[in-house]
């Protein structure tokens, strides 16, 4: 039996808190992604559309949120993974990352994912589901 089915309901994973969001880290995200959005990168862009400043790509948080089940990857892997955005992510926010036990199927595993900013607004909320290796 793997670490993690040991888990009850309820149950969380460490959360995670990444560094605060760079210019280089969205910069490097476009490049990966391929998704050069200006409002990603370049302030003046994102204030013409009314934005605040920057923001992250929706999808650099996203796969941020992969994070929390890194300890885990010899135990098994990711099935099924959705989320909805909830809030933008900023220039210099501290995101952090959390995972909750809501089924416990042997060897699906069902965590409520979150990701929120340092204010404690939520920016991603989501589900996945972890398969345990037999």
């Amino acid at each position: 039996m793997t670490t993690l089915q040991l888990f009850g309901i309820g149950d969380t994973l460490p959360p995670v808190e990444l560094a605060p969001v760079t210019r280089m880290d969205l910069i490097k995200y476009a490049g990966a992604s391929g998704d050069y959005n200006p409002i990603h990168t370049i302030d003046d862009e994102a204030l013409k559309l009314g934005l605040p400043g920057i923001i992250a790509h929706g999808m650099w948080t996203m796969g941020n949120v992969s994070k929390l089940f890194s300890p885990h990857y010899e135990e098994g892997f990711i099935q099924d993974y959705s989320v909805r955005f909830k809030g933008m992510v900023m220039l210099h926010d501290v995101v952090t990352l959390r995972a909750e036990l809501t089924d416990n199927q042997g060897n699906l595993l069902h965590f409520k994912v979150l990701a929120t900013n340092q204010a404690g607004k939520k920016v991603i909320e989501g589900n996945v589901v972890f398969k345990v290796l037999e």
